[in-house]
């Protein structure tokens, strides 16, 4: 754990609401900050994975990145996402979300054009060099094609601007092998809501979370019953979370937390192509688990 973490706890991977035309519906997003805020959130992402931000034009994702920045209006680290795979682009994004007042980007490797690991090297400090913020390099193999090795994060964090890793690999080894390199030249949060403590354990700064779009005071608080040496508290609620977590992750992510988010108020269960609607039994069991969570 470094210093000055970003944050120490849990960030909401923050959905997109959308109406059925696909525009964006700022008054629910509005909403949904903040009572993301008022539940005691750690942190909020804006335009990740779980945000579609890879569906949103040059136009949307700025006016989503600027308004998302004046709502949050400091009350909890504001990070954005502003990788691509067109790195030129990831460079300008990132100096448009510096000017904005964001207080850190989350960076994803280049997906389909892939990259080696010299590549990877390169494409990063070309960001951070673009950056006068802190750069979460964002490692998530199953969908990008190409993975960070454990040797790449040593060579990255000799930038003082990049400063931690959201890590979805779900390779436990690969992570500890992480850990032990870059020691505390970064920080290391979870991507993944079913490795939340493991990661805790071996120094993990916290979680950039999909559960917390539903659960945001239950991940934060988590996170910080480890903090605070309640290993046993921690261990227990990642374990009852445990199929709700499997719900929220049995079709690809962002469908089921988009329906879990619009049955509680926070916009319609409205996705872009090529992502669709749950399928309705899968949607039924989500809800039912939510139900016994008294979420809805």
């Amino acid at each position: 754990m470094t210093a000055n973490p970003i944050f120490r706890g849990a960030a909401t991977a923050l959905v997109t609401p959308m109406h059925a035309d696909g525009a964006v519906d700022y008054e629910s997003f509005g909403r949904l900050i903040d009572w993301q805020i008022a539940e005691g959130i750690d942190a909020l992402v804006i335009a990740g994975t779980t945000g579609e931000g890879s569906t949103l034009s040059d136009a949307e994702h700025r006016e989503l990145l600027a308004y998302a920045t004046e709502r949050i209006n400091g009350r909890v680290p504001c990070i954005v996402g502003t990788g691509s795979n067109d790195i030129a682009y990831a460079v300008d994004l990132t100096k448009f979300a510096c000017s904005i007042g964001a207080d850190a980007m989350l960076v994803v490797t280049p997906y389909y054009n892939k990259a080696t690991q010299k590549g990877l090297i390169a494409s990063f400090n070309a960001i951070a060099d673009a950056s006068d913020k802190p750069i979460i390099a964002y490692n998530v193999p199953s969908r990008t094609g190409v993975g960070i090795e454990p040797s790449t994060y040593l060579e990255l964090s000799k930038h003082p601007n990049i400063t931690a890793i959201k890590e979805a690999n779900g390779n436990i080894s690969k992570i500890v092998e992480t850990a032990a390199l870059v020691g505390d030249k970064m920080d290391i949060y979870s991507g993944n809501d079913d490795q939340i403590v493991p990661i805790l354990a071996m120094g993990g700064s916290g979680v950039i979370s999909v559960l917390s779009n539903i659960m945001p005071a239950q991940t934060s608080r988590l996170c910080h019953s480890f903090f605070e040496g309640n290993v046993a508290e921690s261990a227990r609620a990642q374990c009852e979370y445990t199929q709700l977590i499997k719900a929220l992750f049995c079709e690809v992510n962002p469908i089921p937390v988009k329906a879990a988010v619009a049955a509680m108020g926070f916009g319609g269960n409205n996705l872009r192509l090529p992502l669709t609607p749950m399928e309705s039994a899968n949607e039924a069991k989500l809800l039912s688990l939510m139900a016994k969570q008294g979420l809805i």
